[in-house]
């Protein structure tokens, strides 16, 4: 074992570049309760990382000592996701989750009003289906047409929800032509909402009124806080919007296209709110400075899947924390998708 002391943070390790991390010697490692350091000597001067593996994957790692720092901090980067993974429903075989935190059943609404009287499973098979091997990683889930009964997850701990300083990310995969495969109107893959819209939600949406449509990201906290003169979403100019937009989206029906999305700030009770887009493990936007109160009774919470969405979606996962750049590249890099991170 090695002794020293935490230097640098696992964040601020998977921020060192590549080719620093690949020239340091062979590390050592020391372990705590659920915590790996990881140590090695530069230029006389010891480096110490603190990464939180959790101890089950600890013996894995110690069987390959010759793995050079960069493997290993994506190893970290890895075991750092899963341990904060709280919902993964990949598709394959059924709608239902096969990790989360809360109840792991699809629901079907008829309208998205009428969430108290849902029913376990999807919609008709002419309506919504799991298409074997469509996928990004095996399965997808189809939605063959505008649908307007509300396919839902129940929320609460399936979103990692927190009544102050609520954060979290949604990961996700689509396979469409906007401009061609969606109808008229708003379309939302995904949404997080509570008991009425106008007691905060956030969600990702295709544009209506624009060709190509505009992909967008967006944060709405209870109305009052911001949007007080209650004007419409569109008349808005973006800048005034909690939201953050691609005008030029990448979608396409030859490829699956990743998305991630990210938040800070709810429920702070301040204006520190704020959201992030990545597509491709690429960041495209971001907003802040918005407080992003929400009013929610938790046990009416959901989230929502294919709102006016024609196209396939595939592993579907949620997050408690906020993910950084470097973990944004990390999950869209995953050769198995959010499955193959480590148990």
């Amino acid at each position: 074992m090695g002794s020293g002391r935490f230097l640098f943070s696992y964040e601020e390790l998977l921020r060192r570049p590549k080719k620093t991390l690949n020239a340091l010697p062979p590390l050592g490692w020391m372990g705590t309760g659920n915590l790996l350091g990881v140590f090695a000597k530069s230029a006389g001067s010891e480096i110490v990382g603190a990464l939180p593996f959790p101890m089950k994957t600890l013996s894995a790692l110690l069987l390959g000592a010759s793995l050079s720092a960069h493997q290993l901090m994506a190893a970290a980067s890895e075991a750092a996701l899963r341990s904060a993974l709280v919902f993964h429903a990949p598709f394959d075989t059924t709608a239902d989750a096969t990790f989360s935190k809360g109840d792991p059943r699809v629901y079907t609404a008829a309208d998205r009003a009428k969430r108290a009287n849902s029913t376990p499973g999807l919609p008709p098979v002419e309506d919504t289906r799991i298409v074997a091997d469509a996928g990004r990683f095996g399965g997808a889930l189809e939605f063959r047409r505008k649908i307007k009964p509300q396919v839902f997850y129940r929320g609460g701990e399936n979103l990692g929800y927190q009544p102050k300083h609520w954060q979290g990310a949604v990961s996700f995969w689509l396979r469409l032509d906007p401009d061609r495969d969606l109808e008229p109107g708003y379309c939302d893959p995904v949404q997080f909402v509570g008991q009425a819209w106008n007691e905060g939600n956030l969600f990702v949406e295709f544009s209506k009124d624009h060709t190509p449509r505009h992909f967008r990201f967006a944060i709405m906290a209870v109305t009052r806080f911001w949007n007080p003169q209650n004007r419409k979403w569109e008349e808005m100019p973006e800048p005034e919007r909690p939201m953050t937009a691609v005008h030029r989206p990448p979608f396409t029906r030859e490829r699956w296209t990743h998305v991630l999305v990210t938040f800070a700030g709810i429920n702070s009770g301040a204006a520190d709110g704020r959201g992030t887009l990545y597509l491709d493990g690429r960041k495209q936007g971001d907003f802040s400075g918005w407080n992003h109160t929400f009013n929610w009774d938790v046990s009416q919470s959901a989230l929502t899947v294919g709102l006016a969405y024609v196209g396939l979606i595939d592993d579907l996962a949620v997050f408690n924390r906020e993910l950084n750049d470097a973990e944004a590249a990390a999950l869209f890099a995953l050769p198995r998708g959010v499955a193959g991170l480590p148990r």
